[in-house]
């Protein structure tokens, strides 16, 4: 009997576990812009494809263009790339989670709204090697966060030019690393998070082989034979750190450098030789025998594969061809429900106030700056609310307390669709929960004054 009960136990233990363990997919793509405007359309370069649905995507460019007027014009406003894919992945259900900028170099993330309630601790930061450290033309930004539990960072650089300064790249790389701080005590530094992505124009070279084999041998799509020379294999021979990075087989072309609106190779004077420049590479924390982190590690794996890496061809817009990287990460999550359950009562129209609820799942460090918003769906991010209303010290309740608020008439539009309420918490950077779509019914100041069309909800009829 006991034999039998034991068997039961350990079966439902695999289920529980079973339910833990999910994919996602994390779509990166790292593109030198030469300080071109956004294309036409990136829908390839973002591959949408509902077959294969995409959880976060991470979007790395460098020389984004940033002359100091334009420069000072973008902090005030969204520059025109975050505002071509907040356009562009806001209608396909994705929220802008954080962006950082340093000059040229752009790092935005997006999320697909249903993770937004487990994407916590949400910092950046960045780091100016170019021209003496002063202007921002090379470095690193940086984005790091708590994904279901997990700690992941995303660094996209921009590295020293030119052939000859190889191991100027790696002192770059690893001057970023050092310089490089969070303000949380158990991943103060890059290396610290359980999964590091790094990216952007790394600008590697290929040593020694002349113009004629490079291009010959591109042509014939025979890319091992430049896979001895290129700058970052070798230095990952020689450099203890760079061994701790993985990155897929170069099986496509060198993304550098090309005529622009073209396919071909750099026809100019200078007739630059062709290389790998923009790369996409990740890194596991190691195993401490002497960490904690082990038993972690065991409790709640977390495991990367590479599933796509290549470059798209097809843009024509800079001198380098964007790349792109899609990763299935294999985790077992250790938060289940939101910090914050969300909920809109009653009916809600622009002829009343609207009453809304919200309670804490658990004890998290809520303060008076936060507040709640009202999301029209297909929202773009955080900030990108119809209305929202504070939550007030005396609102803010112990763990499982129901907390009522009101949000006033005039903040309400007047035409119908769906939308959702967040809670936006100041110290976790982060929606810590989201309610369940409702609709919002015309008003009726919105019937009197024409505002909605005749046939809707078969009032023409």
């Amino acid at each position: 009997m006991a034999t039998a009960t034991r068997g039961w136990e350990m079966s439902a233990e695999a289920l529980r576990s079973r339910r833990r363990h999910h994919t996602c997919r994390v779509h990166i793509v790292t593109w030198n812009v030469a300080t071109a405007e956004p294309p036409d359309d990136v829908r390839s370069l973002l591959q949408l494809d509902p077959d294969s649905p995409i959880d976060l995507y991470v979007i790395g460019l460098q020389e984004v263009r940033a002359t100091p007027v334009k420069y000072l014009y973008d902090l005030i406003a969204e520059d025109s790339w975050s505002h071509f894919f907040m356009n562009t992945l806001g209608p396909n259900g994705f929220v802008k989670v954080t962006s950082v900028r340093m000059q040229g170099l752009l790092l935005i993330i997006f999320a697909k709204q249903v993770h937004l309630p487990f994407i916590h601790d949400i910092q950046s930061a960045y780091t100016r090697t170019g021209i003496f450290g002063y202007w921002g033309n090379k470095g690193g930004v940086s984005v790091r966060f708590s994904f279901y539990g997990h700690m992941l960072c995303f660094l996209n650089c921009h590295l020293a030019a030119h052939m000859n300064y190889a191991v100027q790249r790696v002192d770059e790389f690893e001057y970023i690393l050092d310089s490089q701080e969070f303000d949380l005590y158990n991943t103060p530094n890059v290396l610290d998070h359980r999964v590091v992505f790094w990216f952007g124009d790394l600008n590697f070279r290929i040593a020694d082989h002349g113009l004629h084999f490079l291009r010959s041998s591109i042509n014939s799509e025979r890319f091992n034979l430049l896979w001895s020379k290129d700058q970052l294999t070798m230095m990952k021979n020689k450099e203890p750190l760079l061994q701790e990075f993985e990155e897929g087989p170069l099986q496509f072309k060198p993304t550098y450098k090309f005529d622009r609106f073209s396919e071909t190779y750099d026809t100019s004077g200078k007739k630059r030789k062709p290389a790998w420049t923009d790369r996409i590479l990740w890194r596991i924390k190691p195993r401490d025998e002497r960490s904690a982190l082990i038993l972690d590690d065991e409790e709640f794996p977390l495991k990367v594969t590479r599933d796509i890496y290549t470059s798209d061809p097809s843009y024509g817009i800079s001198d380098h061809k964007p790349v792109i990287g899609t990763f299935n990460l294999e985790l077992q999550r250790k938060m289940e429900t939101p910090l914050v359950c969300v909920s809109a009562e009653g009916q809600w129209s622009a002829d009343e106030d609207a009453v809304l609820t919200y309670s804490f799942q658990e004890k998290f460090d809520a303060c008076t700056s936060d507040w709640i918003g009202l999301y029209k769906i297909g929202f773009r991010s955080a900030l990108d609310y119809i209305a929202f209303i504070w939550v007030k010290e005396e609102e803010i309740a112990a763990v499982d307390e129901v907390v009522q608020l009101s949000m006033k008439r005039d903040d309400l539009p007047l035409l119908a669709g769906d939308y959702i309420l967040g809670y936006f918490s100041r110290n976790l950077q982060s929606l810590v929960g989201l309610s369940p779509t409702f609709q919002i019914m015309e008003s009726t100041q919105a019937l009197l004054e024409g505002l909605v069309p005749e046939n809707i909800n078969g009032l023409d009829k």
